[in-house]
């Protein structure tokens, strides 16, 4: 692949944007390359969490403008049919059977901030700047708003998309669109802790169907929730995950996940 990397270390898999000269901005072959990468670590059982970082000095500045710009004089089945090759790159993320955690060394601007945001946890340096800088444009973050919704709610989310503004790392962990802001220089084994800490702690069918019921749940009334969740938690007693982790428990054992 020409702008995605893959690594597996650890029980860790690595997906690096890496394309730094063009600040890893999104075009239709880097989407796709993505979606390929994401899909080639989803059975690989070598890595129980993904850890979604990048080269350079950004993140993501979101999509590529020039490459948005050649989209202009298509027609409105050629723009959708390229929304949603995104929208699929975002959704297969957000509902990934594996924890993915965004490792954001650097600014995450407008749809590249949406890519950071729908990870299940991100962690950043102080020096970076976040935001949605599309109206700024003329133009709109329709899919990750999506997203974003469900993160951090209306309020907040207005906030941020309707101003088009920057914010730091620490306004944006204010926001909840980051989990912590740690310095440059600690980032990368903090991240590699963290993920040590839900492999060998957490089952990971666990941590997926947990994750699953989190997207889930929210489409659903409070009566058709509350019986979602209780046919999930009584097929989750019957998991092989669960009577090894209640056995090991009730042996005073520690369970190797």
């Amino acid at each position: 692949m020409e702008f995605t990397k893959i690594e597996i270390k650890d029980r860790i898999g690595y997906i690096t944007l890496n394309r730094p000269d063009k600040r890893n901005a999104l075009s239709y072959e880097f989407v796709a390359e993505l979606k390929q990468a994401f899909g080639e670590l989803k059975t690989n059982d070598d890595a129980k969490v993904i850890v979604l970082r990048a080269e350079g000095k950004a993140f993501c500045a979101g999509a590529d403008l020039a490459y948005i710009q050649g989209l202009q004089n298509n027609t409105y089945e050629e723009n959708l049919e390229d929304s949603n090759h995104l929208k699929e790159l975002f959704y297969e993320i957000y509902t990934y059977p594996k924890v993915v955690i965004a490792q954001v060394q650097g600014h995450a601007l407008a749809g590249g901030c949406g890519l950071a945001t729908v990870c299940d946890f991100s962690f950043t340096v102080p020096e970076a700047k976040f935001g949605y800088t599309e109206v700024k444009i003329g133009f709109i973050p329709a899919i990750v708003k999506v997203f974003l919704l469900r993160k951090i709610g209306e309020g907040k989310a207005k906030e941020l998309l309707l101003s088009g503004q920057l914010y730091t790392a620490e306004q944006a962990q204010n926001f909840g669109l980051v989990n912590a802001v740690i310095p440059a220089e600690e980032l990368v084994s903090h991240v590699e802790k963290f993920a040590q800490q839900l492999i060998t702690q957490n089952s990971g069918q666990s941590m997926a169907f947990t994750k699953q019921m989190i997207a889930e749940v929210q489409e659903k009334s409070l009566e058709e929730g509350l019986q979602y969740a209780a046919e999930q938690n009584a097929k989750a007693r019957a998991s092989e995950d669960c009577k090894k982790g209640i056995a090991a428990f009730l042996n005073k054992e520690t369970p190797v996940w």
